[in-house]
């Protein structure tokens, strides 16, 4: 007889939002006693597909954190009601708005999905979840990480540009900045930093993506370091891939996520 596999010390749980969209929220939380100040906590956008990676990541790495840098650490992992990796309905949360700047309909020539729900989405973030979690869990609010890749790329730097989340570190990867480039642009013009930590990468396949992916990730970059209090990392992953990049992005994270 087989028995299902679920990750150890972790739970999920469905939140609903107040636009009436079901989210299923997924958590591991550290065995280990929380420092005096709270554990960190690192919000992991499209949590299907990447919460159990991350989870596994952490609970190897943080068993020796003077080693490996990475200590014990709250993953949240906000995801969707669905057994797939992803869902239709990241193309409206993470998005700013409905025009996807690159490609007017998918390669198979069917719409794409409802876009230009980022700001509900960013608030259902800040205002309905982070309280849930905050309520449950003695969470450092001064070491909050959010992590997002591709579509959660764009909609990490959105979340920092904007202004408007309590997050202190960001890490976007492979974002999709071509999507929405121009509304990005503009939050990017109006922003001013405030000490935040951001870390953009790529993989360096991704430099064959026509939607020159590399070249706007390396330009955010560039431009974000300019401005006043914001500390903009960049980091290109040789040989990796838009699916590839992600597992040695994680251990990236998980540092940045511990500092």
């Amino acid at each position: 007889m087989e028995d299902s596999y679920t990750i150890p010390h972790t739970k999920q749980f469905t939140l609903r939002s107040q636009t009436k969209e079901n989210y299923q929220i997924f958590i591991s939380v550290p065995i280990s006693e929380p420092p005096e100040d709270g554990y960190p906590v690192l919000y992991v956008l499209d949590g299907n597909a990447f919460f159990g990676t991350v989870v596994e990541a952490v609970n190897v790495q943080s068993r020796k954190p003077d080693k490996t840098g990475v200590c014990p650490i709250v993953v949240v992992g906000i995801g969707y009601q669905t057994d797939q990796p992803f869902s239709d309905q990241r193309f409206y949360d993470y998005t700013l708005d409905e025009h996807n700047q690159f490609m007017a309909n998918r390669p198979d020539g069917s719409p794409w999905p409802k876009q230009g729900g980022a700001r509900l989405f960013l608030d259902f973030i800040e205002q309905e979840l982070k309280p849930t979690i905050q309520e449950r869990y003695f969470i450092n609010l001064k070491r909050q990480t959010l992590f997002g890749h591709s579509l959660g790329g764009l909609f990490t730097l959105y979340a920092l540009l904007s202004m408007s989340s309590t997050f202190s570190y960001f890490v976007a990867g492979s974002p999709s900045i071509h999507w929405n480039n121009t509304s990005l642009a503009n939050y990017e013009q109006q922003f001013q930093g405030q000490d935040e930590q951001l870390l953009i990468t790529v993989g360096g396949r991704e430099r064959e993506h026509p939607s020159g992916m590399v070249e706007h990730a390396v330009a955010m970059a560039e431009q974000l370091q300019d401005k006043l209090g914001v500390h903009s990392f960049f980091k290109q992953f040789a040989g990796e891939g838009h699916a590839s990049v992600v597992l040695p992005l994680v251990n990236d994270v998980l540092r940045l996520a511990s500092s």
